[in-house]
């Protein structure tokens, strides 16, 4: 009889264990288990299986056949190259991409420009350009590969030092004939800031990182309420990307960052985009990619909307075949 006790409670334990996981949306370690992607935890398959032709719309490609940038004194540059980010493909189920070029090479676009051409018309860019020296026959070039957007960070440093209000603005006339948007990094703080000029802007704008406001005040940060107004205009759109930049509890569900995206999905959600931000420069715990795309089931619980996210949204906004 006490045999038959023990074995009831260890069952039940065991239930109970795995209803836990399932509520809280853990995977078995070693459910769906693939290789190891390189910058990137964990090696179960997303439980988000994403449709044809979704796009990771944020991430950087840095090969060692290319040297950082004189000005960069961050992470050394490392081999997260194409051959790389193919394996995280592979393990999301992504297959469109949108190539940015990363602040360890300041306005050198070599790196970036030369994965674009290896992964042919499934790819596209978002460049970093000094307005200063560069020619209108260069962009045009670059617009002919590719390359959509420009970004301006006012977060990370730059080649040319302090970026201002006078050089977001610039940017974006250069290059608002070509079509092209103008991409910032800027914190929440920052975005109000700069809201009038956003506003001004003659291209169409893109948030990066869930306009990276905080994780304690949330929807109270004064930030949100002049992005969620910037998105209400009609010409913003949302990078669902980073939430490991954006929290305080941190994963598995970033419950803190996903408030605030949550937000953004179901004021503009046919202008977001999702992102992994692979290589995630800087960490030193590597995010498990294959969690971050599933945040969608909690940001985007319809499939309707995920596939706004994941394929229209940025078919349209990077210009996609």
């Amino acid at each position: 009889m006490t045999q038959d006790l023990d074995g009831r409670r260890t069952f039940l334990r065991a239930g109970s264990a795995c209803a836990l996981a399932a509520a809280v949306g853990l995977r078995a370690p070693h459910a769906n288990a693939q290789a190891p992607v390189p910058f990137s935890s964990g090696t179960a398959a997303p439980r988000l299986k994403a449709p044809p032709k979704a796009c990771d719309s944020h991430l950087h490609i840095i090969d060692t056949r290319f040297p950082a940038s004189p000005h960069w004194k961050g992470q050394p540059v490392e081999d997260s190259n194409v051959e790389a980010y193919r394996k995280l493909q592979a393990r999301i189920g992504t297959s469109r991409a949108v190539l940015v070029n990363p602040s360890t090479y300041g306005v050198d676009n070599g790196c970036m420009l030369d994965a674009l051409e290896k992964m042919g018309a499934s790819a596209r860019a978002v460049a970093v350009v000094d307005v200063d020296s560069i020619s209108d026959a260069e962009l045009k070039r670059m617009a002919g590969l590719g390359v959509t957007g420009v970004r301006v960070n006012f977060v990370s440093p730059q080649s040319w030092g302090t970026t201002t209000t006078a050089r977001l603005e610039a940017t974006a006339r250069r290059i608002a004939d070509l079509g092209w948007h103008t991409q910032i990094y800027a914190t929440a703080d920052q975005i109000v800031e700069l809201e009038q000029a956003l506003k001004r802007l003659p291209t169409p704008l893109v948030i990066d990182h869930l306009g990276r406001v905080s994780p304690v005040r949330r929807l109270e940060d004064p930030g949100y309420p002049v992005i969620r107004a910037l998105l209400d205009g009609g010409r913003t759109w949302m990078k669902l990307s980073g939430a490991y930049l954006n929290t305080k509890i941190g994963p598995p569900g970033y419950p803190d960052a996903s408030e605030v995206a949550r937000g953004y999905a179901k004021a503009a959600p046919e202008r977001v985009v999702w992102g992994s931000d692979w290589p995630h420069r800087g960490e030193k715990e590597m995010p498990d990619d294959a969690g971050l795309l599933d945040l969608l089931l909690d940001w985007a619980p319809d499939e309707r909307t995920r596939r706004l996210i994941l394929v229209d949204n940025p078919q349209a906004l990077y210009r996609f075949p």
